[in-house]
């Protein structure tokens, strides 16, 4: 594939996540789970802002990534063609690190957590800081994703 587009095999991918719905300072986004090594590793690669477009309904799009249990990796942007944020988020919902990233950067330690982390969610760039987030704030994550592990 190319960094330059996103193919149709790609969009659909992404249709065949399950998502889940979650408030980040009252905005209501639904974020398509990344809970298992293949789509943590593709997360969202490829693609592009007409598929991150909020929804009719006015909810924001994005991914979330739900590890098994605490995890220290940084997250880059390889074949990633928007740029996006990414908050890290412990176990307990406080945000650790956030993130502003630039597409296609390929520095493997480019975004470092800092601290352990659980969750991890992405959403087009600007848009967390935009909402007033940062770190040390708590999000509420779903119970069912709670659940998950």
């Amino acid at each position: 594939m190319t960094d330059a587009g996103c193919h149709r095999d790609e969009q659909n991918r992404l249709a065949d996540r399950p998502t889940t719905d979650m408030s980040i300072k009252a905005q209501r986004f639904r974020l398509w789970l990344a809970d298992n090594l293949d789509d943590q590793n593709a997360g969202l690669m490829h693609v592009t802002s007409d598929q991150m477009a909020p929804l009719p309904n006015g909810l924001e799009r994005g991914m979330l990534f739900v590890f098994d249990r605490p995890v220290r990796g940084s997250f880059w942007m390889k074949n990633t063609i928007i740029p996006l944020d990414i908050a890290y988020i412990a176990t307990d919902g406080i945000v650790v690190a956030m993130y502003t990233m630039i597409p296609l950067d390929t520095r493997s330690n480019a975004y470092p957590p800092g601290a352990l982390y659980r969750f991890a969610i992405e959403v087009l760039a600007n848009r967390l800081s935009g909402l007033g987030l940062k770190v040390g704030d708590r999000l509420d994550i779903p119970p069912a994703i709670l659940k998950r592990r």
